[in-house]
């Protein structure tokens, strides 16, 4: 992968797209090959057809190599591109479903499409010939909702110290209470049962009621 990590992310998967798409450059690098021996390898430059079906094949595996699809703890990102280079990343708090369908042929070679509906504006990401397309919306989803545990964590924890640097003077064993009752609002947020307004107003009221 050539786009770089954040500071302590890690790689969960990379997948590529299906391997069925490099049959067609196989058979015909084979078919060059096969077919340099009948015109005359050397004597009447069949070589050059060999050579050019490697070259072909060799340059559609590099590009299958480059094109690939990485799930993080933080974001999902669509690379591609052999001499260019794009990418494309959907952090993972942006995305809000992820789902996957196959065809006939899908099941059989086990490849397929995968979509992600995320909160921007472009709408949905489409992943087209996804290799193991139930590994990637399996693991975008684990990786959510680890993702997610570690935002309200790390929210009830802040909270939790900012009520002690203000509140020195209130009983210690409100502090805990606070922090729980701060993670119970956040993940209720997290969950959409709660919206922005709504959870900073219940987090003032219950930070001025202790």
């Amino acid at each position: 992968m050539r786009t770089p990590l954040q500071k302590g992310e890690k790689i969960l998967l990379v997948t590529y797209s299906s391997w069925t798409s490099l049959v067609g450059p196989v058979l015909l690098a084979v078919a060059l090959v096969v077919g340099s021996y009948f015109i005359g390898f050397l004597n009447h430059y069949g070589w050059i057809a060999a050579v050019a079906g490697l070259v072909i094949f060799l340059i559609r595996y590099a590009t299958w190599k480059v094109n690939i699809w990485v799930v993080t703890n933080y974001r999902v990102i669509d690379e591609a591109g052999l001499l260019t280079h794009y990418a494309k990343e959907s952090p993972l708090d942006k995305i809000n479903n992820v789902s996957y369908d196959q065809t006939i042929a899908g099941r059989l070679f086990n490849f397929g499409h995968v979509e992600i509906q995320t909160a921007a504006e472009t709408g949905a990401t489409d992943y087209y010939n996804v290799n193991h397309p139930k590994r990637l919306k399996d693991t975008i989803t684990a990786a959510q909702s680890e993702y997610k545990n570690l935002q309200v964590t790390n929210q009830a924890q802040q909270m939790a110290a900012a009520i002690s640097a203000h509140t020195r003077a209130a009983p210690a064993s409100n502090i805990p209470n606070v922090a729980l009752e701060l993670e119970k609002l956040f993940e209720l947020k997290m969950k959409g049962a709660l919206s922005e307004e709504e959870y900073n107003r219940a987090k003032a009221r219950l930070l001025d009621h202790h």
